[in-house]
């Protein structure tokens, strides 16, 4: 894969994007390169498995030498570009043409345009990125990753339609000088010769279907130029433990059920490791002949938090209300809200359980009709066609044929999507009033988003001229209601889905929301392991069991790795030990 000057890592969330484009990247520079790691995602962990604190330009990775990163940071990229296209005009323009200038540049698709505007720089610009061999994208979840590469395509045709002068993104020649930059991006995304796209996947189902349709979509996109990395994959040896050869087991039916295109890529396979990929001598593990060792030393288990069924005991004696998983991406939120709904629909009560995630992945979990349960998604096309004809039917009436133009133009940009799908997360929750509401929601720097367009929202609904649905309105108080609304942080007992659990903690602190517990998923702990590689993982969980029982979460609770996978009613009732499922 090292023969492309550019290469991207993309795939489903938690299936180790960061470890390979790090691990890669830090191979390339022994090798005598000098290489560019560079991260996309709003909610990056580049720094802790680089062990580098990391800025926007290029920071040199301390014991790697040729080795250099930097994030991507969107809130800073917004801020900067809209100082580049309003500082010119300040003390040239009136106070309220100003005024009016930065307005236009407050929204949340002013927020991807300018982190777009970065990445195009270094990826379509070769004078940005002149002094490297090779420049590594680790990008965000799949949804995520899907929209910023589309993005060039997107943003050239909206330039290209765009009568009027201004819009959303505030005014369009700021994004008009951009347009040869944002060509040589287009360009070079589906170049053979000089980009390669890596899809990540574990030996998963879940995480092989959205490979699969990421192919597919990156195929329609012209970029062809794909390879597979299948990390994590796990072989018992000749043992008889019951959990290992459990995930030997499932592990092999996932490839073995792998879609026919993935399985004609290039592929290269990685190994389970125990002790995680944080640091430089374990992303070294990554790509090295030498196994880790086997130490066989008793595991302290101490006292370990109870499980999900004394958690979901007290969200029933609740009535009715919102509950919402959060957490890094692939640490298991939407099987714990699948689990979560099945529960409460078999203990006789309505459920509604939907989901945010751009992947959608919460169908699959529930195999079947269950009584009493109802599962939705939010389809963002469908909102968006809805929005758009309610704001030209209110604000585009009483306008001449420029002026309904100009609106249906405003209305063509792509971050009417989440303005739209933003109203349907509002409604949503508004459900809760009289059933449960189980939101799924996407990873953590796009849930971040979605709760902080509140603002956002209001004005541009207010320039559109659209009406504040009651359900806006209402939606932070319910989401601030710790009677109304409680929030499950999902982790697993490593040290980026805790460090990044505990962000988010700390973010909702923030917004005025409580979390009202943590769920640590998949421990190989509680599982009762005792083959040597697995046990060895066991021992890595304890210090973060402990850090999320002991200091971080107002309630814990620990779910073991299932010998049989969580899907259906029967495997989302086994999380809970819940007989009454049945």
């Amino acid at each position: 894969m090292e023969k492309t000057r550019t290469l991207f890592f993309t795939g489903k969330g938690g299936v180790g994007k960061t470890s390979l484009s790090c691990a890669t990247g830090l191979a390339l520079a022994e090798g005598g390169r000098r290489v560019l790691i560079v991260s996309t995602d709003p909610a990056s962990n580049l720094d802790e498995v680089l062990g580098t604190e990391l800025g926007q330009s290029p920071t040199p990775v301390a014991g790697a030498p040729g080795l250099f990163a930097l994030n991507i940071d969107p809130e800073a990229a917004a801020h900067d570009y809209r100082e580049r296209m309003v500082g010119p005009y300040r003390g040239i323009l009136p106070p309220a043409a100003i005024a009016s200038m930065e307005e236009q540049f407050s929204g949340a698709c002013t927020v991807e345009i300018a982190a777009f505007d970065q990445f195009a720089k270094l990826l379509g610009d070769p004078a940005a990125t002149a002094e490297f061999d090779h420049v590594i994208f680790d990008t965000a979840p799949t949804g995520h990753t899907l929209r910023l590469l589309t993005l060039p395509s997107a943003w050239t045709d909206f330039i290209a339609s765009s009568t009027g002068g201004a819009s959303c993104l505030g005014p369009l020649a700021g994004l008009e000088k951009q347009k040869a930059l944002y060509a040589a991006t287009v360009a070079q995304l589906a170049d053979p010769a000089a980009t390669t796209v890596v899809l990540v996947a574990r030996p998963e189902i879940a995480a092989l279907r959205e490979a699969e349709r990421t192919r597919r979509e990156l195929a329609e996109l012209g970029v062809g130029n794909l390879r597979l990395a299948l990390n994590g994959v796990f072989s018992a040896g000749d043992s008889d433990d019951a959990i290992a050869k459990a995930m030997e087991r499932r592990g092999a039916e996932a490839l073995a059920a792998m879609p026919a295109g993935l399985s004609a890529l290039p592929c290269q396979r990685i190994a389970f490791l125990a002790g995680g990929t944080v640091g430089l001598a374990a992303l070294r593990l990554m790509f090295g002949s030498a196994g880790e060792p086997e130490e066989m030393d008793p595991i302290p288990v101490g006292t370990l938090p109870p499980g999900l069924a004394p958690l979901v005991d007290g969200m029933e004696a609740m009535g009715h209300g919102v509950i919402m998983t959060m957490g890094k991406g692939g640490v298991g939120k939407t099987t714990l809200a699948a689990a979560i709904a099945v529960a409460l629909a078999a203990r006789g009560h309505a459920v509604t359980l939907s989901t945010t995630d751009p992947a959608a992945h919460v169908a699959m979990a529930v195999e079947g009709g269950i009584p009493g349960l109802r599962v939705a998604r939010i389809d963002p096309e469908a909102e968006v066609e809805s929005y758009r004809d309610e704001v030209l039917a209110k604000a585009g009436s009483g306008l001449d044929a420029a002026g309904r133009a100009m609106l249906e133009e405003d209305l063509r940009s792509p971050c009417t999507e989440e303005i739209a799908v933003f109203r349907a997360f509002a409604r949503t929750v508004a459900e809760g009033r009289e059933r449960f509401v189980i939101l799924d929601t996407a990873p953590t720097g796009h849930t971040i988003l979605l709760l902080d367009a509140a603002e956002a929202f209001h004005r541009e609904v207010m320039r559109t001229q659209a009406d504040m649905p009651e359900a806006v309105r209402q939606l932070l108080p319910r989401l601030r209601d710790p009677a109304f609304t409680r929030v499950v942080i999902v982790t697993l007992a490593e040290a980026t889905p805790v460090h990044e659990a505990e962000r988010l903690q700390n973010d909702l602190a923030r917004a005025g929301i409580t979390p009202h517990a943590w769920v640590i998923n998949q421990s190989l702990l509680a599982s009762g392991t005792t083959h040597p590689v697995l046990a060895r993982r066991g021992r890595y969980e304890m210090a973060f069991i402990r850090k999320v029982a002991d200091t971080l979460a107002p309630r814990a609770a620990l779910v073991p790795w299932q010998a049989e996978a969580p899907v259906g009613r029967k495997g989302l009732s086994a999380l809970l030990g819940d007989i009454r499922s049945g």
